[in-house]
Order: C-alpha cells, then sequence, then structure tokens
C-alpha cells in the first residue's frame, strides 16, 4: 500500500469519449463484490464471463479484433423481450459502468429522464444536418442516433470517429434494451468533467490539442490505490435495506389491569 505522500502523475481527458477503454475492473469488480454476480474461469480463454444473481444477464468482455468486445445480454421477462448492448474495445469503461450501474441499481430513481437525446441537447449538441435524425457532439467526434423510422421500438447506435475513416468505437443498443439504461449511458456521454487515466498517452486516438485535451498532474497514490475499492462500497451501499418504519410495540397490561 503506498504511502500517505506517495503520488501518481495522472492524466484528466477531454472529451471523455476519447480517452480510450480504461480497467475493465471498474466495471467487473462491482459487479461481482458489489451486486452479486457470479463469474466463470476459463484459464484457457481470454474472456470474462459474469451473470447476474437471477441468472436473467450476462455480461462477455471478450477481446475481438473484429467486432464489440462487450456484450451485455439479458433474457426475457413479463413486459419485454430479449435485449442486448454492445461496446466496442475503446469505449470508456466509465460510460459502460454507466449502463451496468443503472441496470443494478434496486431503486432507480423515477424522475429519472427517459429520453437518451435529453442529456446531450441539455449540452449543445445538435443534429447532423438539418431534418436528420440523431445528435452530434459539439465537436463533431461523437454521434448519437436511431435507426429506423416508425413508431415501433428501434435500435440506438453511438459511433465515436476522428474523421470519416477513423472509427473509435461503436455502442450499440438494440431495439428493446430499456431506455434508462440508454439514457444512463447518454448521461455519462454528455457529462463534460474529464476521465482520469493513468499514462494517459498509451490510451489517447491523437494527441491533436484541437481535439482532445490532456491536463497531468500529481495524485496522491492512496486516492488512485483505493478509488476501486471505494467504488465498489458506494455500489454495495445500494443493496442494503432501507431502514423501516418503527412499528409500534405493544405494551404490556397494567398491573392492576383487568380484563372484563
Amino acid at each position: 500500500m503506498p504511502s500517505g505522500t506517495d503520488t501518481v502523475e495522472v492524466d484528466f481527458i477531454t472529451p471523455r469519449h476519447l480517452a480510450g477503454g480504461g480497467n475493465p475492473a471498474w466495471i467487473t469488480v462491482p459487479l461481482h463484490r458489489a451486486c452479486g454476480w457470479s463469474h466463470g474461469h476459463d484459464p484457457l480463454m481470454p474472456r470474462v464471463l459474469l451473470s447476474s444473481p437471477d441468472q436473467k444477464a450476462l455480461l462477455r468482455l471478450e477481446p475481438d479484433p473484429n467486432g464489440q468486445w462487450w456484450t451485455l445480454t439479458h433474457t426475457r421477462e413479463s413486459g419485454r423481450p430479449a435485449w442486448y448492448a454492445s461496446f466496442g474495445a475503446r469505449t470508456p469503461v466509465e460510460l459502460i459502468a454507466a449502463v451496468t450501474d443503472a441496470l443494478t441499481d434496486p431503486a432507480p430513481a423515477a424522475t429519472a429522464p427517459s429520453d437518451p437525446y435529453e442529456p446531450l441537447q441539455q449540452l449543445a449538441w445538435t443534429p447532423p444536418a438539418i431534418g436528420a435524425d440523431g445528435l452530434v457532439s459539439p465537436d463533431g467526434t461523437v454521434y448519437v442516433q436511431r435507426l429506423g423510422s416508425t413508431q415501433e421500438p428501434r435500435p440506438w447506435f453511438v459511433t465515436a470517429k476522428l474523421g470519416r475513416d477513423r472509427p473509435m468505437w461503436q455502442a450499440r443498443f438494440d431495439a428493446h434494451t430499456p431506455p434508462r439504461l440508454i439514457t444512463a449511458f447518454t448521461t455519462a456521454l454528455a457529462d463534460p468533467h474529464p476521465i482520469a487515466r493513468i499514462d494517459g498517452l498509451r490510451s489517447l486516438p491523437t494527441l491533436d490539442p484541437n481535439i482532445v485535451t490532456r491536463e497531468s498532474t500529481n495524485v496522491l497514490a492512496v486516492r488512485v490505490a483505493t478509488a476501486l475499492e471505494d467504488r465498489v462500497r458506494s455500489l454495495a451501499a445500494r443493496r442494503a435495506s432501507p431502514p423501516t418504519s418503527p412499528v409500534a410495540s405493544r405494551q404490556p397490561p397494567a398491573k392492576n389491569n383487568r380484563r372484563r
């Protein structure tokens, strides 16, 4: 454990969608330790499988140079067909964690917005062209769109890229993914706060200061070392049962009390 005075150089990167993938443990460790998801172990396969306590949801992390690295699937349940979401390798783990945190929240906020476009519109994201569907970030490097043109459920795609021929990552939500999970993703995506990376130079897709801003600062090593543990404790606290209203105790009858 580092001493209380040791420091680590940390890069704080904006926009967050170009910060690189980050540490997968930010997602997998809290799911297992705070949310009770079980994991399989296959030492011969470079993959991680985590399943929810009710066995309805499965998170797969599997390196695939030709496809999505993260896949979250959910079986059919009352009132909703089966659904899935997937994320490319360079999708920041903080954005994916927003989805898994929302999925495992035992008491989601009833007032949370359900329109995935709403968090983006509040931060000046605009349509790519007049009359076009979807919203583009102010810097033009990420595009959120809902495919199709009918009133039926439609899938969502989020694509980050540098120029027309340099895709960075893509997130896909099928037509039946609960809107609150997609909104959790777009809320995290639109968050203007930077994402922290150690040795961020290795994860950045470009060093162009007109596209990516990297500010380095020394942070207490103990804070860096305990960040994941703090996250686990915070998520575990959500599962604690809220205090129940006290039940009025029955007072014993007075000594001189006689039943009629």
